[in-house]
This record gives C-alpha cells, sequence and structure tokens, in this order.
C-alpha cells in the first residue's frame, strides 16, 4: 500500500531506470538525507539526526556494492574512495555531533559531475 503519491512515483522511477538513472536516484537520496539530518541538528531532533545519517549511510553502502573494479578501472576506484570517505565520515558525525555540511557538498558535487562522469559509471556499474 502507498503512503503518498511521491512513493508511488519513485517506484515507477525506479523499476524504468536505467543503471545510471539508479545511480542519480541514489545521489539524491542520499544528498536529501543528509540535508536533513544536518536541519535536524539544528532543530535537537537527535533520534530523527540519526535515522536521517543511516539512511545516507545506507545510500554509500549501496552506492559502493553497485562498483564494478575490473571493468570501472580507476574511476571505479577514485568512487570507492570518495564513497569510503563519506561513510567513514557520516558514521563519525553519527557518534559525535559533527555537522554533515561537507559530505553534503561532495555530494552535491559529484552529482554536479555527473554529465562528465555517466560514461565512467556505465562501466563501474555491475550490470
Amino acid at each position: 500500500m502507498w503512503n503518498t503519491a511521491q512513493d508511488a512515483y519513485l517506484e515507477s522511477r525506479v523499476l524504468s531506470a536505467d543503471p545510471v538513472e539508479l545511480i542519480r536516484l541514489l545521489y539524491q537520496t542520499g544528498v536529501s538525507a543528509v540535508q536533513d539530518a544536518r536541519r535536524y541538528l539544528a532543530e535537537g531532533k537527535i533520534m530523527e539526526r540519526s535515522k536521517a545519517i543511516t539512511k545516507a549511510s545506507r545510500v554509500l553502502i549501496q552506492l559502493i556494492t553497485a562498483l564494478d573494479h575490473e571493468r570501472g578501472g580507476e574511476i571505479s576506484r577514485r568512487l570507492a574512495a570518495l564513497y569510503d570517505y563519506m561513510l567513514r565520515r557520516l558514521t563519525e558525525a553519527n557518534f559525535r555531533l559533527v555537522k554533515a555540511r561537507a559530505v553534503a557538498g561532495e555530494g552535491k558535487a559529484v552529482t554536479s559531475a555527473r554529465p562528465r562522469v555517466e560514461d565512467g559509471l556505465r562501466r563501474a556499474l555491475r550490470l
């Protein structure tokens, strides 16, 4: 059963998306979760903040597991290093009251670089 029309729309996008579009959706979800965590931190909502950081961490784990280092070569290794760094920062933020601003900025940077790296992503993804 759908919680909202947005859930139905998102599921439709996921089911019809190609692998690169799925990565875009993960980036959007991850950046949104980090932004939520920052807002919850400012509001003093620690439980909600922790849940948002956990959601962003799960996105990064999905991104890491989607990489194919044999096919993706250097870009795959670089993305893995970036995702690992971001995951470590989020883990640290979840245990300390560290703002997640840097991770959100890095996620936006990856998203904005998308047009230049899509071909590399196609090679780096396990299809």
